[in-house]
């Protein structure tokens, strides 16, 4: 059985923008791999130069942070992500599949369907907070440049704007976002330098937050647990982007070399520095000068952004809301509609991305006019990201301890709804990686801690200190290395080369069974 970089096929000329795009999480032909690591960059850095980052980006003054400590905690959250997330790209060059599909390998023919899970918790909470953040903008904006009235139903057609563009777009699949993101990329970037312009005289970085030395106790107290709850909440943006990488990185050859794609992937994350930065300095202003506004009890960043703008930059207010929503939108709405499109095989690619836009959008609007979940998102994407990451950290060894080396057709037995092969392991489920994701998992849950919104059972063995999601990392790693060792995995899960650090048992592997199946002696897949 030969790996997925067997023999790549000469490439052809990109399909037109136009085309709807066929393909679901089957393996991308290798004729068809036109991206490079630079449209990976992108992709990955268009979804995250958005209006929503810069909401995460005000947190650290949210939080009583002063200018400085709040770009420090900016800095260890964006790098600290960048480099759990950038592992990840290397899945869709190898398996010209997405992440979930790829996750087989390591959960088990059944077990994938977690990281689908994960994925779809993740896109609707990101795409939520893309939605209410830019459309407050819009609306905001629209309001002071022409008098628009801001009342529910003007918020619930800036919405439905934005839920019609994202889901045009995810449609027509992977170039026309591809397409919509190089565009983005360059203009969004070039109104957040128009904001430097806007904001310059304004900007007074000795801003000294709520820590200062005239501080209660009380006060003084809470300083690392906030600031490490504003790093936490930083590092949630880049991580979020772990169950996605793959849709987008399958498109690249297979003999592309890794250096270049995981380096893509970290230096897009790098890259969203911008609208961070963005966050955390008008955050600060809006403090200083309408400190109404940055209220824990009620913040509303949108309102304090528009409250303290010059007149002429509420134009590329309202640009930025516009291409920031598209851009996130796409990017977390695509990949759920292309794995749904495999767990549901009756719906093709197309009819899954409308089916979980429709529920998206559902979502949406009864968080923001029925339940108010607004103000509740950042605890919500806390507990997702909590979660994912030790998914994404089973993954990431999983690659390691089998060098690299999966089979691509035994990864594809439960899109094509088969059974058996390398990785069917115990009834489709290997107990290793999913005992290691779930019991890290829940034990970052238990700690974790966001003020006001959640705390775990566990929550303040640390003083306020939220250390759920370093629990969770630490415990998947420790906790699948070790499994690997006492519970070998059956030999034929390893390439040529053999394992890395595991110990395996050779044990006959079920032949790959049912539709468009080859009969294949179990014995050949020994390797």
């Amino acid at each position: 059985m030969s790996s997925s970089a067997d023999h790549p096929s000469p490439a052809v000329s990109a399909p037109s923008l136009t085309e709807v795009e066929s393909h679901g999480v089957d393996r991308i032909p290798d004729a068809e791999r036109t991206a490079t690591p630079f449209d990976l960059f992108r992709l990955a850095f268009g979804g995250a130069n958005t209006f929503s980052t810069c909401v995460l980006g005000a947190f650290p003054i949210l939080f009583g942070l002063s200018y400085w400590q709040g770009l420090a905690a900016t800095l260890l959250g964006v790098v600290a992500g960048a480099l759990i997330l950038c592992p990840m790209a290397v899945f869709g060059p190898v398996n010209g599949t997405n992440n979930a599909v790829s996750s087989s390998a390591h959960l088990g023919v059944h077990g994938r369907v977690v990281g689908s899970f994960l994925s779809l918790l993740t896109a609707v909470a990101f795409f939520s907070l893309s939605v209410w953040s830019s459309g407050d903008a819009l609306v905001g904006g629209a309001h002071r440049l022409f008098g628009l009235g801001r009342g529910d139903l003007s918020y619930a057609v800036a919405y439905a704007l934005f839920a019609v563009l994202v889901l045009a777009v995810c449609v027509y699949g992977f170039r026309f976002m591809l397409f919509v993101n190089k565009i983005a990329v360059t203009s969004a970037s070039a109104l957040f330098l128009l904001g430097a312009v806007a904001f310059a005289d304004d900007f007074d970085p000795s801003y000294a937050g709520a820590f200062t030395d005239a501080a209660d106790p009380a006060t003084a107290a809470l300083f690392w647990p906030s600031f490490i709850g504003a790093a936490l909440i930083v590092l949630s943006n880049p991580v979020s982007f772990g169950a996605f990488l793959g849709d987008w990185s399958r498109y690249i050859p297979a003999s592309t070399p890794r250096r270049k794609v995981v380096g893509a992937a970290f230096l897009s994350q790098l890259a969203t520095l911008l609208p961070f930065l963005f966050g955390l300095t008008t955050a600060s202003i809006i403090a200083a000068r309408a400190p109404q506004y940055v209220d824990p009890a009620a913040p509303d960043f949108v309102g304090g952004l528009l409250a303290i703008s010059p007149g002429w930059f509420f134009l590329p207010v309202c640009l930025l809301a516009l291409i920031g929503g598209m851009a996130t939108g796409t990017t977390a709405l695509y990949g759920t509609g292309l794995d749904f499109s495999s767990v549901f095989p009756r719906l093709s690619r197309v009819q899954a991305t409308l089916l979980v836009g429709a529920l998206s959008i559902a979502f949406i609007f009864a968080g923001r006019f029925g339940l108010d979940l607004v103000r509740s998102i950042s605890a919500f994407a806390t507990v997702i990201i909590t979660c994912t990451t030790p998914w994404m950290v089973v993954m990431m060894l999983g690659y390691w301890t089998r060098r690299g080396w999966y089979d691509p057709e035994a990864l594809q037995v439960f899109n094509r709804r088969q059974r058996g092969g390398r990785y069917w392991f115990a009834h489709g489920w290997n107990w290793r990686g999913m005992t290691a994701w779930w019991v890290s998992a829940l034990l970052g849950v238990l700690f974790t801690n966001v003020p006001g919104q959640f705390v775990g059972p566990l929550g303040d063995l640390a003083h306020g200190v939220d250390i759920g999601l370093p629990v969770s990392l630490t415990a998947a790693a420790a906790l699948f290395l070790t499994l690997l060792r006492l519970f070998p995995e059956p030999r034929a899960a390893y390439g040529p080369a053999g394992p890395r650090l595991a110990r395996t048992v050779d044990v006959p592997v079920p032949p790959i069974t049912g539709p468009g199946a080859l009969s294949v002696p179990s014995a050949t897949l020994r390797t």
